[in-house]
């Protein structure tokens, strides 16, 4: 099985604590680098794994898991875990996993996940809707879709991820979230296959010329995919089509290093917004 065979991998790399006496990685910890790179593949998906369980009623449970150890990984090794569901059963997700150092291969997995009622009592079918977003996934479609509109439309999708991401998890005091802006500005949600709201972001003009990315949130289990770049786009694509040479946004410090990635450079000294530290981002159209 090559690289090339996986659509998704995950990088990992090798903690003192997983090497044995013998200088090599422990074999049960390879167990674990498949089950962290499942996660990964439930975030390439674009599905938070207990969102996504909550709403299909039932939970997945590994029936089955096969090692088939080729050479050793040691401390400090950088691997990639490549992943992939091979096919359905009735009530069954058949996984082939692999994992490599460079492009040696170290060790292939056979996995069997069995979808359950949450309690792993009982065998139930694996939802269309599930079949659907892996298969499309596999197949290279989107499995991400971002619609721009006003707050009319998009605002209670926009509005529970913005309350979730900066009232519920960061704090900020909900009448510095809200203003009037909301109800004039353009909006961006990016949804799943579900139709479950992932990650929203607005644009609205500051000066002649000029336009403003600002309130972008991404829910927590979704961050680190590509989501947030996905809205981002699509409101840097709207900026362009209505004739604005520049856009600016205040972005938190946390957050310097994606929108650096997205071509905006800083601009001036940092400051507080809402209590936390901003700096100003901006980048030509």
């Amino acid at each position: 099985m090559k690289r090339t065979d996986f659509r998704f991998t995950e990088p990992l790399r090798v903690r003192w604590a997983e090497v044995d006496a013998q200088g090599i990685v422990f074999n049960a910890h390879y167990l674990s680098y498949v089950d962290t790179a499942m996660s990964g593949y439930w975030r390439a998906l674009a599905l938070p794994y207990a969102a996504t369980m909550q709403q299909l009623g039932g939970d997945l449970f590994v029936r089955h898991a096969a090692l088939d150890y080729r050479a050793p990984a040691r401390n400090d090794d950088r691997l990639d875990v490549g992943l992939k569901v091979r096919e359905f059963g009735r009530s069954s997700m058949k996984v082939d996993a692999a994992i490599y150092r460079g492009d040696e291969l170290l060790v292939l997995a056979d996995m069997v996940y069995v979808f359950a009622t949450p309690d792993g009592a009982e065998a139930q079918p694996v939802p269309d809707a599930l079949r659907r977003v892996v298969q499309a996934f596999e197949a290279g479609q989107p499995v991400v879709d971002v619609a721009v509109g006003d707050w009319a439309d998009l605002g209670e999708a926009a509005g529970a991820i913005r309350r979730e991401v900066f009232i519920e998890e960061q704090r900020i005091p909900a009448e510095l979230e809200w203003d009037e802006a909301d109800a004039h500005c353009l909006h961006a949600v990016a949804r799943n296959g579900f139709g479950l709201p992932l990650a929203t972001g607005r644009l609205l003009e500051h000066v002649p010329g000029v336009a403003k990315v600002g309130r972008m949130a991404v829910l927590r289990p979704m961050r680190g995919s590509r989501v947030g770049r996905m809205v981002l786009e699509a409101l840097l694509l709207e900026a362009q089509r209505l004739g604005y040479r520049e856009v600016l946004l205040h972005a938190q410090i946390t957050a310097e290093g994606f929108y650096r990635r997205a071509g905006f450079a800083p601009r001036g000294e940092r400051f507080d917004e809402a209590g936390i530290e901003h700096i100003e981002m901006v980048r030509g159209l």
